[in-house]
């Protein structure tokens, strides 16, 4: 049996600067998991921490710090900034994470749970005592809230609030229950700088508990925890039911297991080492969120800051909508849609507990209000159309229509729609905003066709999704905002993360009309060969930007021009210049999975490009085979090369595929694809038949 999980490197996008920072973090984490147990990558010398998202892009959680030290605890730890544990890495694989503190020698094995932590602490020969604290009253950002408890010599439990997140208050508590497998000798509490000897409470910033043990024969300790969004007691159940004993291995084992299980949906070879572990890595980012959220006895706290419970299937939290909804959700709704489906449960649950209205960013069970447009309503037609469908399609169109309809529907304090009336009076809005609420009106037209057949509810959001045209300026052949008065913006105004160059092309649902617009397919093919120039664009800058999500429909787009070989190129040098297997090998955030499951889509040569549309624009696999294992069937890509970029001939099923987009349909129940792949460009491949574009019913 192949070990997937070994494969893994979860060092990669974990350091960085800026817009090319990862923000991935590399300890142990189970397939969307409660707990992520790691260094944070905002303030990794503070230790251990019990939450963090992969690839948020700005500060965030990083509860319950922890870190062994060496000796008696002699001066406070304060805010845990004072340490440095010089992290030497053992290994850092999925679900398993071991370093060696170079401060102290300290051997450091994390694993999880769902819900649980569990660490390994081994001192070396010659240390008679050791002493772990944590920081209850201290995260990544700022919190206000924190409380601990030392219940006796091997027990502590406590609470902290969350801090904030990209600026924005996140109003949830975190509980925290944690035990050691050996009885301390000494322990105490902290805040500020006081330490406090013997005392069994603190509570506030900058505070925590310590203990020490003796470890002059027995040099390791084990330490775990479990932690709830509902309560303490919540979080001793959890710790109860998921990990009773002290077995690390078993745990550790278990883990493995279980991220073999989500890995082993996609098998590549004939690729090399350093592309295999690349691959794997960030189809490990993609199962990273979103995330459990309810305990093992099925409560989880609400959207409406009330204690709720499911039965049947898990709640979810962690929605960071407006960069999933573009390439993560697709992969998820093919390769888990029974948890793809639990999770579209859950954020229409949110919206309903809430005010009516989507959430765009949801942390625990706080929408941030982070970003813009009306992303859930795509990511729920995306669900729909790639197959996670097991979940409340009524009330799913009832929350879209509403938030599409209703000036003023929100989510908890946020608009769902900023400028809705606006929109649905005179067509036109900022205009990023308007181009990420064209896309939600196609997805829903397409989700009432789908999965109601309601043909007139179909043509009035298809219609809506064509306000792209009301951005259109003639004199510069570009899209820019207008004035309320219908008057021409700068050209530079109203770009969210990106210029009008970027967002441009954000109109996947109708790229035949916009190239037409534009002046044909010569013009439009122009204006990418120049945008591509450069790959690696801020967000001010007019070129590729391959760290940011609103560009990464673009290299497809080729297809639509007649010129697909360009696609396969572009890709190819995007996966090439743009990724390595470091510490600093993503372009830009992973933000969830986002960035992760781009990279899987553009190695197998599939894309998903249009919103709420079930299909695949088509460029060349990066590796000789790979088997994508679904419910129903396994679909088999051979011929592709690392080396050899070009595609000169496409077989399905043995029979000849001259065509650059795959309906996902077609390829559902299992389907052999065999590329021959060459070093120079076939120019007439696939250049036949056009893919898909909507344009108005009218």
């Amino acid at each position: 049996m192949v070990d997937y999980a070994a494969k893994v490197n979860t060092l990669i996008g974990s350091e960085g600067n800026g817009l090319e920072a990862g923000y991935t973090f590399p300890g142990a984490m189970y397939p969307f998991g409660m707990v992520q147990f790691t260094p944070t990558f905002f303030k990794p010398e503070k230790g251990f921490v019990v939450k963090q998202m992969s690839g948020a892009g700005c500060e965030h959680m990083g509860n319950f710090a922890t870190l062994p030290l060496a000796g008696e605890l002699n001066t406070s730890p304060n805010d845990m900034m004072s340490f440095n544990p010089q992290y030497q890495v053992q290994q850092a694989t999925a679900g398993y994470y071991h370093v060696k503190l170079g401060s102290n020698n300290v051997e450091c094995e994390l694993t999880v749970t769902p819900r649980t932590g569990m660490a390994r602490f081994t001192y070396p020969a010659g240390e008679d005592k050791a002493t772990i604290v944590i920081g209850s009253g201290i995260n990544a950002t700022k919190l206000t809230n924190a409380s601990i408890q030392i219940i006796d010599a091997n027990h502590c439990e406590g609470y902290a609030d969350s801090g904030s997140f990209c600026g924005y208050k996140s109003d949830f508590k975190i509980y925290f229950v944690a035990e050691f497998d050996g009885v301390a000798k000494s322990s105490g509490t902290w805040k500020g700088g006081n330490v406090q000897a013997n005392s069994s409470s603190a509570q506030g910033v900058h505070s925590g508990a310590y203990f020490t043990f003796d470890v002059s024969k027995n040099k390791t300790i084990q330490y775990k925890f479990g932690i709830s969004y509902v309560s303490i007691e919540n979080a001793k159940e959890n710790l109860r039911k998921e990990n009773p004993a002290w077995h690390f291995e078993v745990v550790k084992n278990s883990a493995i297991s279980q991220w073999n299980k989500y890995l082993s949906r996609i098998a590549v070879t004939g690729g090399t080492e350093d592309h295999a572990i690349q691959f794997y890595t960030h189809l490990y980012h993609s199962f990273a969120h979103p995330n459990v959220c309810n305990d093992v006895n099925g409560q989880y706290m609400g959207g409406d800051n009330k204690i709720h419970k499911i039965t049947g299937q898990n709640y979810y939290t962690a929605f960071s909508n407006w960069d999933t909804y573009r390439t993560q959700v697709q992969l998820l709704s093919i390769l888990a849609p029974e948890e793809t489906s639990a999770m579209i449960n859950s954020i229409i649950t949110f919206a309903q507990q809430t005010g009516g209205g989507f959430p765009r960013w949801v942390m625990a069970n706080t929408e941030t209000g982070v970003m813009q447009g009306d992303p859930t309503s795509i990511l729920v037609a995306n669900a729909y159309a790639f197959g996670a469908a097991n979940f409340d399609k009524e009330a799913a169109l009832k929350v879209m229509r509403q938030g599409a309809e209703v000036p003023g529907t929100k989510s908890q304090l946020i608009e769902t729609r900023p400028d809705l009336q606006q929109y649905l009076k005179k067509g036109y809005i900022n205009a990023s905003i308007q181009l990420e609420c064209a896309s939600a009106d196609f997805a829903i037209a397409q989700f009432a066709r789908q999965a109601f057949n309601n043909h007139e509810l179909y043509k009035k959001y298809l219609n809506q999704s064509q306000s792209w045209k009301n951005l259109y300026n003639a004199t510069t052949n570009w899209l820019n905002s207008r004035n309320p008065d219908g008057s021409w913006k700068k050209y530079d105004e109203d770009w969210c993360e990106g210029t009008y160059k970027n967002y441009f092309w954000m109109i996947p649902h109708n790229l035949r009309g916009l190239i037409k617009t534009m002046g044909g397919k010569n013009a439009a093919e122009a204006r990418l060969d120049s945008f591509f120039s450069k790959l690696n664009a801020s967000y001010k800058q007019e070129w590729f930007a391959a760290g940011n999500e609103p560009d990464f429909q673009v290299p497809w787009i080729y297809n639509w021009t007649s010129a697909p070989y360009k696609t396969s190129e572009v890709v190819r040098r995007i996966i090439k210049e743009r990724y390595t297997n470091s510490r600093s090998g993503l372009p830009g955030n992973d933000d969830l999975g986002a960035m992760g499951a781009f990279y899987v889509f553009a190695n197998v040569g599939l894309f998903p490009e249009i919103p709420g549309y079930a299909g695949f624009s088509i460029n060349s696999p990066s590796f000789l085979r790979v088997e994508i294992r679904l419910k129903k069937g396994t679909v088999s890509i051979t011929g592709g090369s690392e080396s050899k970029p070009y595609i000169q001939s496409l077989h399905l099923n043995g029979k000849t595929y001259n065509n650059t987009w795959l309906p996902w349909e077609t390829i559902n129940k299992g389907v052999e694809l065999h590329f021959e792949l060459g070093e120079q460009p076939n120019k007439s491949w696939g250049v036949s038949s056009a893919p898909p574009s909507f344009d108005s019913t009218k």
